[in-house]
């Protein structure tokens, strides 16, 4: 089952998540652009086959890297028992009760607290403020 936050746990997580998600923010674009310089590679690989093979062999050990650092990111995030509901626009989403029913507290990065909700089927935009 999982975890269920009051507004004020929530709240005390939001630093640590900052961090979280500015780090994977600031990852993601650097491991899209290794991946379509890979697959650009992979597809005009001609001439010095070595050098190419070394520089894309560094670029691939790069990229895996960086999964690796996101995948463990995207742990902290779960171990801490929230959701994260879109990594471009930073939101995350914490599991609450509200008038006796399983809401979500709605939170985006930018926000200096979180002061909005919305029901577990709306997402973003059936934000309401609290």
């Amino acid at each position: 089952m999982a975890r269920t936050f009051t507004l004020e746990e929530a709240n005390a997580l939001l630093p640590r998540l900052r961090e979280i998600l500015l780090e994977m923010q600031e990852k993601k674009p650097a491991l899209d652009s290794l991946r379509e310089e890979l697959a650009g590679h992979s597809q005009t690989a001609s001439g010095n086959g070595h050098l190419v093979g070394k520089e894309m062999a560094a670029k691939r050990k790069q990229a895996d890297g960086l999964v690796e650092r996101l995948n463990e990111l995207l742990a902290e995030v779960t171990e801490i028992g929230c959701e994260m509901k879109g990594l471009e626009q930073g939101l995350i989403d914490f599991r609450a009760e509200r008038d006796g029913r399983t809401v979500y507290l709605c939170w985006r990065l930018g926000e200096s607290e979180i002061g909005f909700w919305h029901e577990l089927d709306h997402g973003f935009a059936g934000r309401e403020p609290l």
